[in-house]
């Protein structure tokens, strides 16, 4: 009987040498690591193609790309930058008087490129209503402004300057997203701070400004979507002060400080960046 029982009990990991034994071990705990992260890149994978089209394509080389860039991404991207440049110091921008505080939560974001707001996303009448205001707004700008493909999402429409002072990716202002309702746009630092402050929106996770200036404008903000009737009106005011900005002051009535045409601040050689640097976007390196 007793010897009946070892037999019973003999398992074939008895017979495996040390070098043996020691490699099998190594391969189940490989196999608990990597079968894990597996799961998880593609779950990730997944989340990144259901964010829809934008600047990245939505291949493997894409999501790996776009995972690189994360490790980049603004830990906070609801405070406004620290570093102001200097020729913005003492401007105030052209929200001078400010925006309504958002009544609501801020909504949930994900993404890089694409950034993508995933809830309180705007009805389709209201984004049929901000698209139809954003088109008006280039027809009543006396030439300022034209539409364009989105230089940024490289699909979509696109507002941009004819005569931009701030060069990247071609002068464009702003695109808006038709699956979400939300928008990205460049804004003066003091406008920024507004529309952070006010709950209106966040940074792109790479405005970072300095050398990511190559890619993504300091001054890169999401513009959450409209939910209800009134705030077409305020988005549409947060475009009005992009459009006045890369302009360099002209093409947009109110707001502002009255200066007029002035240099935007960006590729100066005084911030370090060369104008010819200008006017990649992630993609091209991708973006929003």
């Amino acid at each position: 009987m007793p010897d009946a029982i070892l037999t019973a009990s003999h398992s074939p990991l008895n017979d495996l040498s040390p070098v043996h034994a020691f490699q099998f071990v190594a391969a189940v705990l490989l196999l608990a690591v990597v079968l894990p992260l597996a799961r998880h890149l593609r779950d990730e994978y997944l989340s990144f193609v259901a964010l829809g089209p934008g600047g990245t394509p939505t291949t493997l080389a894409g999501f790996v790309r776009v995972k690189v860039l994360s490790l980049f991404a603004l830990r906070d991207p609801y405070v406004p930058a620290s570093h102001i440049p200097k020729r913005f110091q003492g401007s105030r921008g052209y929200l001078v008087n400010g925006l309504p505080e958002r009544r609501r939560p801020r909504p949930v974001t994900k993404g890089i490129a694409p950034h993508r707001q995933v809830t309180q996303r705007a009805p389709p009448a209201l984004y049929a209503q901000l698209a139809l205001a954003i088109e008006n707004l280039a027809a009543s700008s006396d030439s300022h402004f034209r539409l364009g493909t989105s230089c940024f999402e490289k699909n979509g429409t696109a507002l941009f300057s004819r005569s931009p002072t701030k060069r990247t990716c071609g002068g464009e202002i702003v695109h808006a997203h038709p699956s979400d309702g939300s928008m990205h746009l460049t804004l003066h630092p003091a406008d920024a701070r507004r529309v952070l402050e006010a709950g209106w929106g966040e940074r792109h996770p790479l405005a970072r400004g300095g050398w990511w200036e190559r890619f993504v404008p300091g001054g890169f903000v999401m513009v959450y979507a409209p939910v209800e009737e009134g705030e077409v009106g305020i988005v549409m005011e947060v475009v009005r002060a992009g459009a006045w900005f890369v302009n360099g002051g002209e093409g947009v009535e109110g707001g502002g400080e009255g200066e007029g045409r002035r240099d935007s601040g960006y590729a100066s050689e005084e911030e370090g960046i060369a104008e010819g640097g200008v006017g990649r976007s992630v993609e091209d390196g991708g973006s929003s």
